[in-house]
């Protein structure tokens, strides 16, 4: 976040002396003669009309803002970015906007600010404009510039504090939870009773740990997000709690272990990302201050808008508001958002939610100030065929209850002049193939035999398989990289021809230090239940030992580890778990601590990148500990690697291109969808659609039944949604269970819908009839119902539908 600090910042010349007797043109020179001058606003009167007429209608429409509220609702490879670029340039040329009066961009990630700032800056330089009239950031780089450059008012100093990322297993995370137990005891005495309860100290044993190392630490993690992006405080938890019957009073847990987790941020100097919002909205309270940014701030333009959350929006419409003004109506807003609610798929991670950008284009539309960008040149039409009649089946079909997924909004072909180049462009073959192999591995087989079809008509095209988890990449790169293995049959020159790049890979390597800090902890405190059991885990997601309930085994270290002879015998199953457990607790004892991390990721069985992960961990740990190589201290520089953020892993196969790594030519990315949002491909295959899979469903895991058939941390999480969208009657616990089972599938079934608009010329579709229902075991195959987009899509289309090949 460090580009994102200044709002001055800007990539080239930054300032406009007089705007109307002085011009930079693109050389960098400057000339002020009247005569010039002239030339030069033909010019850009000129080129303005050029660049307009280049843009689609809604493109247009975003372009034609001159002030106030605009709400711009966009479909899948509409070109928003590029609507934005030319949108803020046109502004910034017909307000003359410069460095003490500028245009504020605002995107989600960091990698979304480069692309438009650079977009921005080329129209600009077309237009023979300075650079200074503008400045793109991240919502949170934002904020946290504003808290920066008022340290006295924020409280906020980056020399004092560390920015952290909380997650359930963070050790913050944690000790919140302890806290909350020992303060709480008969509180927590009632969630180990749960819906029944004989009493037996084994199960007590148990359900502690689970209630200590996962339904806790969950709840924590889900409600902090949800309550603190929302703009509520733990005593708004408590007394929402008091209006709700509820046996085990889940938010009034929740608003204690809240309540612990910003008194511990306080007293060891940490901050998180809703910190940054907080913080820079504590800066805007003092009204001096806030003319000052109100003043600097012309207008404020939102990009994914779908992705922000209440407290981010409040700070958005502060600054896009005149400093005169006493109203904040939305009329009075200079604030341009541009989003796409069908493409909202980060509530799983975020407290995001696309209801608060629905309501805005709502408002909008009741001022007449909503435009739709619904043409799209991205894909074939028969691929928009499919995605429009998904969207609409699934909102007919009522499949998430009471939630709608989408905004009934279609993607239209566009026009035949239109500037895109290859816009629509023809599809491949069919353009939809729907298939239904036999079982995983026949699927696997399959998508080798379409690629090698394709490749070699088109050499130079983008292929992606894109997954819902990343179990299933790991499982398709098993595949391809030992195909005799599995008695699949793949071309021996596949992988020489067609190079393939496993993002999920990216992902497994991301998880390394928490891999790393679990075992170690465990081999420094071995009779730790939790440290045990989280080691276990480690291993078992790693296949190196049989999944099992960890619990059972944790809740008596010694015993597992040293069985003695009046002991129980173990099962085989749970030998071959303590014989690893003992071999790592050997190697402590022969080994110096520095030497740890490279023997665990050998014992791991890392692949090469996640060995040079580890290798890069372990360089970076001893670069810290240098002089103090004892396990307690690199305990601690390992803990605030994991809990701080601040580690990458290593592609090896990175190139120094400019390139994106996931879209290059003659290549087959293997990615999730997730992350597949904002790419595109040529050929793209959607395997493993089961209903099992999308949607799936919110599980109740077997060890957490005790509680009942719900989880916690999603009733809660729903609880507090309803308040923060101000709903008068918050649903008791057994409604909000319900609506959070909507709220996933709803979410399941957008992200299936951005999977599939993620295709240029071809569309592939599987759903096998025998898959596992947990990819950690991808061999424990059953007979399983295919999603029910799938089933649709193969009805309404069947002339796509291949038996076999």
């Amino acid at each position: 976040m460090t580009d994102d600090f200044d709002l001055d910042q800007v990539s080239s010349s930054d300032s406009i002396s007089t705007p109307e007797t002085e011009l930079t043109v693109s050389d960098g020179t400057t000339t002020n003669s009247l005569e010039n001058i002239e030339k030069v606003r033909a010019f850009r009167s000129e080129k303005i009309k050029e660049i307009y007429q280049s843009l689609r209608p809604g493109q247009q429409q975003m372009a034609d803002w001159n002030g106030g509220p605009l709400a711009i609702s966009a479909v899948p490879g509409a070109g928003k970015s590029t609507g934005m670029a030319v949108a803020a340039a046109l502004a910034i040329a017909h307000y003359q906007l410069h460095a003490r009066h500028q245009l504020v961009i605002v995107t989600f990630t960091r990698s979304a600010a480069a692309n438009i700032r650079a977009k921005i800056i080329e129209k600009l330089k077309e237009l023979k404009l300075p650079l200074g009239g503008f400045v793109v950031h991240t919502l949170h780089g934002l904020a946290l510039n504003i808290a920066l450059r008022h340290p006295e008012l924020s409280g906020l100093n980056l020399e004092n504090v560390t920015l952290i990322l909380p997650t359930p297993s963070n050790r913050i995370t944690r000790t919140c939870v302890e806290q909350w137990i020992a303060a709480n005891p008969r509180h927590y005495q009632r969630l180990i009773e749960g819906v029944q309860f004989d009493g037996e100290e084994t199960e007590r044993l148990r359900r502690q740990s689970v209630l200590r190392t996962e339904i806790l630490p969950n709840l924590a993690w889900k409600v902090i997000q949800e309550a603190k992006s929302s703009g509520l405080k733990p005593e708004d938890l408590n007394q929402i709690s008091e209006q709700i019957p509820d046996d085990y009073e889940i938010l009034k847990i929740a608003g204690g272990l809240y309540e612990n987790y910003q008194n511990l941020l306080r007293s060891l100097n940490l901050i998180d990302y809703d910190e940054m919002i907080l913080a820079a909205l504590q800066v805007l309270e003092n009204q001096a201050v806030r003319q000052v940014w109100q003043n600097q701030v012309f207008a404020v333009f939102e990009d994914e808008a779908q992705d922000s959350t209440p407290l981010q929006s409040k700070l958005l419409r502060i600054l896009a508001r005149s400093s005169e003004s006493i109203s904040d109506d939305l009329e009075t807003l200079n604030l341009v958002r541009v989003g796409d609610p069908n493409q909202a798929i980060n509530s799983t991670f975020t407290p995001a939610d696309p209801i608060y950008f629905r309501n805005f284009c709502n408002e909008c539309e009741r001022l007449q100030k909503l435009a739709t960008m619904d043409q799209a040149g991205r894909s074939s039409c028969i691929i928009i065929d499919a995605a429009n009649y998904m969207l609409s089946w699934v909102n007919r079909s009522k499949l998430a209850g009471n939630e709608q997924p989408f905004r009934e909004q279609m993607i239209r072909l566009v026009g035949w002049n239109d500037p895109q180049p290859n816009a629509n462009p023809p599809a491949y073959d069919r353009g939809l193939e729907l298939c239904e192999p036999a079982d995983i591995y026949q699927t696997v087989e399959w998508i080798v035999q379409r690629i090698v079809t394709i490749f070699n008509h088109e050499p130079k095209g983008k292929f992606a398989i894109l997954i819902r988890e990343n179990k299933q990449g790991e499982f398709i790169s098993n595949v391809l990289n030992n195909p005799k293995s599995y008695n699949i049959k793949i071309p021996e020159d596949f992988k020489t021809k067609i190079r393939i790049y496993d993002a999920s890979q990216q992902a497994r390597n991301s998880k390394i230090p928490e891999e790393m800090l679990a075992l170690l902890q465990f081999l420094d405190r071995p009779h730790s239940p939790d440290y045990l059991k989280l080691a276990l885990k480690v291993l078992g997601d790693r296949n190196l030992i049989p999944n099992l309930d960890y619990n059972k085994i944790a809740i008596h270290p010694e015993e597992f580890l040293y069985p003695g002879p009046l002991d129980a015998p173990q099962s085989p199953e749970i030998r071959q778990c303590r014989y690893f457990c003992c071999q790592l607790l050997q190697a402590r004892l022969e080994l110096p601590p520095y030497q740890l991390i490279s023997f665990l990721a050998l014992s791991l069985r890392y692949e090469r990148t996640e060995l040079a992960t580890a290798d890069k961990l372990a360089e970076r740990i001893g670069q810290k500990t240098f002089g103090s190589h004892s396990m307690g201290t690199i305990l601690d520089v390992l803990n605030d690697i994991v809990s701080s953020e601040r580690f990458e892993p290593v592609d090896i196969d990175e190139e120094t291109s400019k390139e994106s790594p996931y879209t290059r030519d003659g290549q087959l990315t293997l990615i999730t969808m997730h992350k597949a949002k904002g790419l595109d491909w040529d050929y793209v295959f959607l395997p493993f659609l089961q209903e099992s899979t999308i949607p799936g469903n919110l599980r109740v895991l077997p060890q957490t039944k005790f509680l009942g058939e719900l989880t916690l941390s999603e009733v809660a999480r729903a609880q507090i949604r309803a308040a923060s969208h101000g709903q008068e009657l918050i649903p008791d616990v057994v409604t909000a269970w319900e609506q959070a089972k909507d709220l996933k599938i709803a979410e399941e079934y957008r992200l299936l819908y951005v999977a599939m608009t993620r295709a240029k010329r071809f569309l592939w579709m599987s759903a096998s009839r025998f898959a596992p229902y947990t990819w950690h075991k991808p061999e424990n195959q059953q007979e399983q119902k295919p999603c029910p987009v799938f089933i649709a899509l193969k009805q309404q289309f069947p002339q796509h539908f291949l038996e076999k090949y």
